[in-house]
């Protein structure tokens, strides 16, 4: 069984725990239960889940429900079409995320993400390649979409192509975990590319998690620093601009994009990762973190937000709480519900 490549690696070990692995999503996927007796059953519901998510969100599908807003031949773009309640849920977490990230974490950046190569499911995007001329332009902006969601109704203007990567990850992992939990009984946590979620009861001495600023396999030695923390409630997310990246010409590019520019964000961090009551909300504030740069960990602090910063030379900033130390508990107020990015007791982000 191949350990899941993932930035947080659940290494939590016991013979009572049920653990498997595979790749969904483009990403590599973990999935540990509390009950070890049941996770073929949480398997096959989280994978249903994930097909069903790619089904509806997917950028890279032809077929996805996503892909089918740019339809221009049945001229759907800027018209107000009838979507599913899964991609109504999925673009109402991305809209929030902008919200609360002030525009931060912009999901109508699907047009600028292809203009720098990342067209394609990542695993098919050439590492290196020649030159490109990339236009700077900002993201069209959130504020244009149009989403009522108990009726099912989207409007995305003419010419705008909606990414959600930057939040359905997470937004899946915490899915996946509640259903999980609430169908079989058992505590259970879902790792999707390093975005983790945990529900129900957690192992004694919680859910521990190997946090690095580079993938790998848990079974391998990591590369660069690590942290290893202690999580009971809600999720942990990374997000890294150390990863998906490719060159084009002598130009590094990745994948998190300021929406000021619709470029590849320049930023001191390298790797963000961030706890909070839930995975959307730990997801939003680490890509808003490497979005904002040298102003990141005391906005963090001032949300109360434990997070690990790892600087482009491999340096380490720890804030507001997060165990500056390895192998510590990472405790966090509140009862585990969520309440924008700040968590339970926690301001929202402004």
């Amino acid at each position: 069984m191949n350990a899941a490549r993932t930035y947080g690696l659940p290494v939590t070990q016991a013979p009572s725990l049920g653990v498997t692995d595979f790749a969904a999503l483009g990403t590599y996927v973990r999935l540990v239960t509390t009950d070890a007796t049941r996770i073929d059953e949480a398997r096959d519901l989280l994978q249903t889940g994930l097909r069903a998510l790619d089904e509806a969100c997917s950028r890279f599908r032809p077929d996805s429900e996503l892909m089918s807003l740019d339809d221009d031949d049945d001229d759907v773009g800027g018209r107000c079409v009838r979507v599913s309640p899964l991609l109504a849920e999925a673009v109402a977490v991305a809209l929030r995320a902008a919200a609360l990230s002030a525009g931060d974490v912009d999901p109508t950046l699907g047009n600028a993400l292809a203009a720098v190569g990342y067209d394609r499911d990542f695993a098919s995007v050439a590492a290196f390649g020649p030159a490109v001329s990339i236009v700077t332009r900002p993201a069209p902006g959130w504020q244009r979409i149009r989403l009522d969601q108990a009726a099912g109704l989207l409007t995305v203007p003419a010419g705008i192509r909606l990414d959600l990567g930057a939040t359905a990850k997470a937004f899946a992992a915490d899915k996946a975990a509640a259903d999980i939990h609430t169908r079989l009984g058992c505590g259970v946590l879902v790792s999707l590319g390093g975005d983790i979620a945990v529900a129900g009861p957690p192992p004694r001495g919680g859910w521990v998690v190997r946090v690095q600023d580079l993938p790998g396999r848990s079974e391998d030695e990591p590369t660069g620093p690590t942290s290893t923390v202690a999580i009971s409630a809600g999720g942990l997310a990374t997000s890294s601009t150390a990863a998906r990246r490719w060159i084009r010409g002598d130009r590094v590019l990745h994948h998190v994009l300021n929406p000021r520019t619709g470029l590849p964000a320049t930023s001191p961090w390298r790797t963000v990762s961030v706890t909070a009551a839930t995975c959307v909300d730990a997801n939003i504030a680490s890509t808003a973190s490497i979005v904002r740069g040298s102003a990141a960990p005391a906005w963090l602090a001032r949300l109360r937000l434990p997070a690990r910063l790892v600087g482009a030379d491999g340096s380490v900033v720890t804030v507001a709480g997060w165990p500056a130390s390895t192998d510590c508990a990472l405790e966090r107020e509140g009862d585990g519900r969520p309440e924008g990015p700040a968590g339970p007791k926690r301001r929202a982000v402004p």
